[in-house]
């Protein structure tokens, strides 16, 4: 690339960051305000179509930045598809508080947390792909060791949905797995939540470095 083609596609590439940077704690803020009825109520859908849309707007202006590498695209093309599925379920959260006992609204929920998660790990996958491109030896080494670390703690985390989903399953089962099953049943959404937070923080960090690195070697320097 040129470096008149180069110079537009990184700014674009900085406000991308940015929307992802604001976009990732504002989807999962508005769908806990939401689905936990934290005084969300008068807003009904909007905060989380509209923190599930600054996601796929933010992919979207990555999308002329190395346009021909193709692990590249490859990895900003999953995670664009499970920022519009994102976008898809983003009612989800206000339809689950109205009707909690409603099975259809329940596996929604769950659709949604596991969307979420697979979300981070491609989003963490992008960064990767994206730091590789990137002339700052010391940012790649930190980003890959970083993103890998994110991605098996995702991982974890979806596994955790999992188990949590076959626990109900288990019949009859013993009397710890039963208290276990009880423990998650009362403290699952904040459970989840703080489980969701480290990774939610160090991507953001990780955006936040990159877009910093940018600006730093290119617009700065």
């Amino acid at each position: 690339m040129s470096e008149k083609t180069v110079l537009p596609s990184l700014a674009r590439v900085v406000r991308g960051l940015v929307l992802l940077f604001w976009g990732v704690p504002a989807m999962l803020l508005a769908a806990t305000a939401c689905a936990l009825d934290l005084g969300w109520r008068q807003f009904g859908f909007a905060p989380t179509a509209v923190a599930s849309a600054s996601l796929v707007v933010g992919l979207f202006h990555l999308r002329k930045f190395q346009a021909r590498e193709t692990v590249w695209v490859n990895a900003r093309h999953r995670a664009s598809f499970l920022a519009l599925l994102l976008v898809g379920l983003s009612p989800t959260p206000v339809w689950w508080n109205r009707a909690p006992d409603e099975a259809f609204f329940g596996h929604g929920m769950v659709l949604l947390s596991l969307a979420g998660v697979a979300f981070l790990i491609a989003v963490n996958d992008a960064i990767l792909r994206l730091a590789a491109m990137l002339p700052d030896q010391a940012l790649r080494s930190e980003t890959l060791f970083f993103t890998r670390l994110n991605s098996r703690g995702l991982m974890v985390l979806g596994l955790f949905v999992l188990l949590w989903l076959g626990l109900p399953h288990w019949n009859p089962a013993p009397e710890p797995i039963v208290r276990f099953r009880a423990f998650l049943e009362f403290t699952r959404p904040w459970l989840f939540i703080m489980l969701l937070l480290p990774p939610v923080a160090l991507t953001m960090t990780l955006l936040w470095k990159i877009k910093e690195a940018i600006l730093h070697s290119v617009f700065r320097g």
